[in-house]
């Protein structure tokens, strides 16, 4: 009966837009192990780590967990700013320093902004994930509009849609790091669900007894989850007091595998600011459906010509758990 249930089941595509580091590489493992996914692609930007490094961190990770999936490099820097990479969290190497073995296998040698347009075109109605960044679509919708069409669903992690950012006090690093691409994705007219770093706190941080609980069903891919984020957990705690480790893409992906772990949504526009240094990359969400009111109309003009984005204001966290050990066994 469960064979039947599961070959019933489709097969959904996932298209993997990452930055690699310590929590990207969770996200790319759930991803993987999924029995219902095929990750068509993995597209690798600039962001935690520079784009070779994050590069040879997504080959690692894919070797880790014997798949054969293509990855492909792109986008070296933000499109108009100075790149600044998020070492201080990560580790150097942005797997906390523990000197991982280099891959054996090398990248493809088409660049991801192609690689995301071709695949997209190959498989309408995948599923486009993003974890970095928005460097890599924000190039492929620019150079490609009609790609927009054929994504059923895009699962963002970025922003902080209502509260502090983690790293300045408006804005999350992903958005900061390039407003101007998070601005052109967030109008493009992408079926975007908008996964904030909110998400990933409090409750959700995985503490000592999860991790103690990882560390016993997960041999290899538990240890290398646990290992990988030890840098992140010491910086979480100078950072916010919380003794843990903070997982906000492995959280996007499980919502991306399980739309139901967001217990909590919202249809909203969301704009980004890219004008003021304080604010930049701020994600503002017209969580009162004000923006088309006639005061607003027209400084919201440029957003109200996209779609509104599905935020996910809360989580259940015992699902959310769940399903990060069951993919870490």
């Amino acid at each position: 009966m469960r064979l039947t249930l599961l070959c019933l089941r489709a097969m959904r595509t996932f298209l993997i837009d990452t930055d690699t580091a310590s929590d990207d590489a969770v996200a790319l493992i759930m991803a993987l192990r999924a029995a219902e996914v095929d990750v068509a692609a993995i597209t690798v930007v600039a962001g935690n780590v520079n784009v070779q490094q994050a590069t040879c961190n997504a080959l690692y990770t894919v070797e880790l967990c014997n798949a054969e999936v293509p990855v492909y490099s792109g986008a070296e820097r933000p499109l108009l700013r100075a790149y600044q990479d998020a070492t201080w969290f990560h580790g150097r190497d942005g797997l906390g320093d523990h000197n991982y073995p280099a891959p054996k296998r090398a990248p493809e040698k088409l660049h991801a902004v192609d690689a995301i347009i071709r695949t997209i075109e190959s498989n309408p109605g995948l599923v486009l994930v993003t974890l970095g960044p928005l460097s890599n679509i924000a190039l492929a919708v620019s150079r490609s509009p009609s790609i927009v069409e054929k994504v059923s669903r895009c699962v963002v992690m970025g922003g902080n849609p209502c509260c502090e950012g983690n790293v300045t006090p408006a804005a999350e690093y992903n958005f900061w790091v390039d407003p101007e691409a998070a601005q052109i994705v967030m109008r493009s007219g992408l079926p975007i669900e908008l996964i904030g770093w909110q998400l990933c706190r409090g409750g959700a941080v995985v503490g000592e007894k999860d991790i103690e609980h990882v560390l016993k069903v997960g041999a290899t891919l538990g240890h290398f989850a646990v290992e990988s984020n030890s840098h992140a957990r010491t910086a979480l705690k100078t950072q916010t007091g919380e003794d843990g480790i903070c997982l906000p893409d492995p959280v996007a992906m499980a919502i991306a595998l399980d739309p139901t772990i967001g217990i909590d949504w919202g249809e909203h526009y969301v704009e980004i600011e890219t004008q003021s240094e304080i604010g930049r990359g701020m994600s503002i969400v017209d969580r009162l459906n004000v923006a088309d009111d006639e005061r607003n109309r027209e400084v919201w003009e440029q957003a109200l010509t996209g779609r509104k984005a599905k935020v996910c204001w809360a989580i259940d966290n015992h699902r959310w758990k769940a399903a990060l050990y069951a993919a870490l066994r």
